[in-house]
């Protein structure tokens, strides 16, 4: 299939299905989505016009969805020019890694201490959905998977706050899992890790918890840093 036929194809995964929850929160998630994809690409333009084809509604929700991406840092409106991808640098990327492995060993912990049998059910069926995300072989299928594993896992720490705080994170994250977890063999290993923390949820045990959520996210970032390193060397080849 040629490039051009595969990104057609692709932009059906952004196609909002009037359902649900809300619209404006589809129409979000479908924006964030394609730029987590990598359909949109840092610093791009983002016209639109071209978002309302991508999702199939109205200019209006495109501008609410974009001012929500906005304030959280994910989109820029530069005047006269309209939306782009926000660009990030590597010592951006790598602070708000940081603060994500904080937060998401704390919630791992808190899962194993906190959590009830109806959240381990639902957490295991999350990664389930995770596994077969991997074999469908979709970005996009793979990140929505992850995203619910990571709620389930939050919520089975009763604190809202850390939700909250890691929402905020991955959005901005979201500029390079894409373009790391679309590598097969980090795919193969993140499977891997996410099943050694299942686990170490199953078993009741805070501190492997901690340990292997800690390590899953520093694996993540060593990943989705190197792709700064990658774009100098391709600069450098052109």
């Amino acid at each position: 299939m040629s490039e051009a036929a595969a990104k057609r194809e692709t932009r059906q995964d952004f196609r909002v299905a009037r359902e649900a929850s809300t619209l404006r929160h589809q129409v979000t998630e479908a924006i964030r989505n394609a730029i987590a994809a990598g359909h949109y690409e840092a610093g791009t333009r983002m016209p639109e016009k071209e978002l309302c084809e991508l999702t199939g509604v109205s200019r209006t929700l495109v501008r609410e969805a974009l001012r929500q991406l906005e304030s959280e840092g994910l989109v820029q409106v530069i005047p006269h020019k309209g939306p782009i991808v926000a660009k990030m640098t590597v010592e951006q990327a790598a602070g708000t890694y940081e603060v994500r492995e904080v937060l998401e060993a704390l919630a791992a912990r808190r899962f194993a201490e906190y959590a009830t049998d109806e959240h381990m059910n639902q957490i295991e069926a999350a990664f389930e959905d995770v596994r077969r995300a991997y074999e469908s072989g979709k970005v996009v299928d793979r990140l929505e998977a992850k995203n619910i594993f990571y709620t389930r896992l939050v919520e089975g720490g009763g604190n809202e706050a850390i939700g909250l705080a890691l929402h905020m994170i991955n959005s901005r994250t979201m500029l390079l899992r894409g373009r790391s977890l679309s590598r097969e063999n980090r795919w193969q290993q993140s499977l891997l890790e996410l099943e050694a923390l299942l686990e170490a949820l199953r078993k009741r045990d805070p501190e492997a918890a901690h340990r292997l959520a800690t390590e899953h996210v520093r694996m993540a970032a060593k990943a989705a840093l190197s792709s700064f390193d990658e774009g100098a060397a391709l600069k450098r080849g052109n």
